[in-house]
């Protein structure tokens, strides 16, 4: 007899020869034990993927350590939660936080044996083919398995190898690897741990994945407070999310709801009485749908996204799917109070904008004729006409014919979006007609960003003007010039005459001459205190500083305070030509006022990980920029332009805030044609930038009554300023420059007596190191030695 395997050895296993002489239970059991074994080897064959055969399946680290796309989140300096990001909104939960119905529920509908099957039920999957005998379709998916698949997309996301191309034969293996993932998560986890897993995984539609986000979207309510109707329709949304949506079929949904209680009651998780009572009750939703932009500060947002960009690629992070808590300087209540300041404003400007354009098109030359090209410019620049252009190829008459067709649009106003009918030429005519703003607030001290405002409707207008923007500064930029002199040995008290010069200087090889004004074109020929020229913006003594320190040395004093822009070595740097944006410039005033210290604004104080490990920290690193004598000074410049006669900055006495024991400067700026508004005011403890323009140059107003700073940016700090104050809550934030230096000299700050500032400082520091002011006039200061 031929020697037999270890199979034969089994009591019902005879050699071939004596098979026919076994009982047929034996017989039966002996073929039911070599399908098995088969069955099992096919399995461990298709997880080891033989020859390359199967494809790949789930990894034992990825089993062990599963990953599902969670969203982070944002949260603001007092730890509100403002804002997330997702591409499949999840907030994973505990099992403690799940209602016990809810649980019971979800085994008697999809799982009745799940506590005692190790990933596969054998009777379940036998149980289809009766079914399906019987012309019955039904699934035999375990809890466990459909996790699998849920959890690791093996539909998807991993390929089925060479056999896989064989009709029939790739769900076959699909399958199969479900069931050997199955039996692993089953040796990995608890019972509690697979069904937590599984309801933190499941999509129910409308863009909720998991149990939290869909109680929420669905019932404005937690898993553990969900009513057992409530738990029995998000339950039965499972079988088919959208088929049973309660939204889009409320029939279907309430019919699979009543299903799902009916099996609830068959496997007596509750009583034939709450059954009866239970299916008569209507679908009462309470229906939101959260989307990445439900936040109350999505410019911010979005800014904070840019601030984390790199660091994140750097350290193969993803913002959208790695349950990211993100801690921000964000105020909530000052954020509140920047956005009402913005909107109220702008309603406003937006009204009288209009008014000044009546019947005109706000791109209109100071000659009185449209600017040639530049309406046709930005409809070819459009995205609609980019559509038509792709659609029609470059038939003209069809795309002009288009352009020009009425049709439907919900449009952007100031009193709600509105429903009208307009042509895509029409509706370009309409927002270019719209004033846009940008607003910043920022702690001084520490560089924490406390409000952010990007624009005047997110909805709408999701471009950020406080560091996407790119604009001309204007006079915004002469505080830089001012402490570059300072800085040099001047002071606020020294004098420049006020009159015209020209200027010859070199620009890319070819000479050029210069000849700045004054915005009023009046030069009065006196000379002036430079906190005095400062506080009225004269342009032609800012210049004539600018040209005794160096043009390149303002914009080196410019960098040097925080500005990141490229500025040109030309005269007109110094009346801020050069684009910059809204929160570098902000920030670069920060050492003027904070006690001559550089900081760098902080969007984000800290991310912690999933597993609650911070990960990312950043505190405020100072680093001394300026003396002493000029981190003095220079509050004394600005607080100037609240009490020189003829100051734009004294515009900000309109608004209730000198109340509060709380002083006040600033700077105003206007470009040359009244294209762009600009004012960072300071105090202490804040400072707040604005910014308000058309979204194009050629958009503007034309005259300064109208169009300069201090009546287009200026009011959006002073309403800021009024709301934050009146808030008892901010009591910190109300302070007075510091009038006690810390260098040995004292100084009375009144122009008019026997040492001018510059020499007293020379005398304290022996210092000779000073700008030649031989034909500078000297207005001088009270020195107590």
């Amino acid at each position: 007899m031929r020697k037999l395997d270890f199979l034969a050895k089994l009591r019902f296993f005879k050699p071939d020869s004596q098979n026919d002489k076994l009982p047929l239970y034996k017989r039966l059991l002996k073929w039911i034990a070599y399908s098995v074994i088969i069955f099992f080897g096919i399995l461990i064959i298709i997880d080891l993927n033989l020859f390359w055969l199967f494809g790949k399946s789930p990894k034992i680290s990825q089993l062990k350590n599963p990953k599902m796309k969670t969203a982070s989140e944002l949260y603001s300096e007092n730890g509100k939660l403002i804002g997330k990001y997702f591409d499949e909104n999840r907030t994973p939960i505990t099992y403690k936080e799940l209602d016990t119905m809810l649980v019971k529920g979800l085994i008697a509908t999809e799982d009745v044996r799940f506590y005692n099957h190790f990933g596969i039920d054998l009777k379940a999957t036998l149980s289809i083919f009766w079914s399906m005998a019987h012309g019955e379709r039904r699934g035999g998916s375990t809890l466990t398995q459909q996790l699998v698949k849920n959890l690791f997309k093996t539909r998807t996301n991993y390929s089925t190898g060479l056999f896989g191309y064989i009709p029939g034969v790739k769900f076959i293996i699909m399958k199969l690897k479900e069931w050997t993932s199955a039996v692993k998560i089953e040796m990995f986890f608890s019972k509690e741990e697979i069904l937590t897993m599984y309801l933190n995984t499941v999509d129910f539609g409308n863009n909720a994945y998991g149990i939290k986000t869909a109680a929420k979207t669905y019932f404005n309510t937690s898993p553990s407070k969900l009513k057992i109707e409530q738990s029995a329709l998000l339950i039965g949304m499972l079988k088919a999310p959208t088929k049973y949506s309660p939204t889009k079929n409320r029939k279907a949904s309430l019919a699979r709801r009543n299903i799902v209680l009916q099996q609830m009651c068959k496997y007596h998780v509750i009583t034939q009485e709450q059954l009866d009572s239970l299916k008569v009750l209507p679908l009462k939703l309470n229906f939101s749908v959260e989307n990445n932009y439900d936040s109350d500060a999505n410019y911010f947002r979005n800014a904070v996204a840019r601030e984390l960009k790199t660091w994140l690629k750097d350290n193969e992070l993803d913002l959208y799917g790695d349950g990211l808590k993100v801690y921000t300087s964000i105020d909530p209540s000052m954020q509140k109070y920047a956005e009402e300041a913005v909107e109220k404003h702008m309603k406003r400007l937006q009204r009288n904008f209009e008014e000044h354009w009546r019947g005109e098109n706000p791109w209109m030359q100071s000659n009185g004729v449209e600017l040639p090209g530049f309406f046709d410019n930005i409809v070819r620049n459009s995205d609609v006409y980019s559509d038509l252009k792709f659609k029609f190829k470059e038939d003209k008459d069809s795309i002009d014919y288009y352009l020009n067709k009425p049709h439907k649009m919900r449009v952007f106003t100031w009193n709600g979006d509105k429903d009208t009918t307009i042509s895509s030429l029409d509706s370009i005519r309409y927002y270019l007609r719209f004033l846009h703003a940008g607003f910043v607030v920022m702690e001084p001290e520490s560089g924490f960003v406390k409000a952010w405002v990007g624009g005047i409707n997110f909805k709408n207008f999701k471009y950020d003007h406080v560091d996407q923007s790119k604009r001309q500064p204007g006079s915004t930029f002469k505080p830089f010039v001012y402490t570059s002199a300072i800085e040099k040995g001047m002071g606020p008290c020294d004098r420049i005459p006020d009159v015209e010069t020209t200027y010859e200087y070199m620009e890319k090889g070819v000479k050029k001459s210069w000849r700045p004004h004054n915005a009023d074109a009046i030069c009065t020929g006196e000379s002036v205190p430079l906190k005095h020229a400062m506080a009225r913006s004269i342009n032609v003594v800012t210049v004539q500083l600018a040209s005794r320190i160096g043009w390149k040395a303002v914009a080196e004093m410019a960098n040097r305070l925080g500005i990141k822009s490229k500025l040109a070595d030309v005269p007109s740097v110094c009346l801020g030509s050069a684009d910059v944006n809204l929160l570098e410039l902000v920030s670069a005033y920060c050492p003027m006022i904070n006690g001559g210290n550089k900081i760098e604004p902080i969007l984000v104080t800290k991310v912690v990980d999933a597993s609650g490990k911070v990960i990312y920290e950043r505190k405020p690193e100072l680093k001394k920029v300026l003396s002493e004598e000029t981190a003095f000074m220079m509050p004394i410049m600005f607080t100037a332009g609240m009490t020189e006669y003829g100051s734009t900055t004294q515009a900000l006495w309109e608004y209730d805030i000198f109340r509060y024991n709380t002083e006040f400067g600033g700077k105003t700026g206007t470009s040359s044609n009244y294209s762009d508004g600009w004012f960072v005011g300071v105090t202490p403890k804040l400072i707040g930038g604005a910014w308000v323009g058309g979204e194009n140059r050629s958009i503007h107003f034309r005259t300064s009554a109208m169009g300069e700073g201090c009546k287009t940016a200026l009011p959006i700090f002073g309403i800021f300023m009024e709301k934050l104050l009146a808030d008892k809550n901010y009591v910190k934030y109300q302070a007075k420059f510091n009038r006690k230096p810390k260098f040995k000299t004292k100084l009375e700050w009144s122009c008019g007596s026997f040492h001018t500032i510059r020499d007293s400082i020379r005398r304290a520091r022996n210092d000779t190191t000073l700008i030649d002011g031989s034909d500078i006039a000297h207005d001088t200061l009270n020195v107590v030695e």
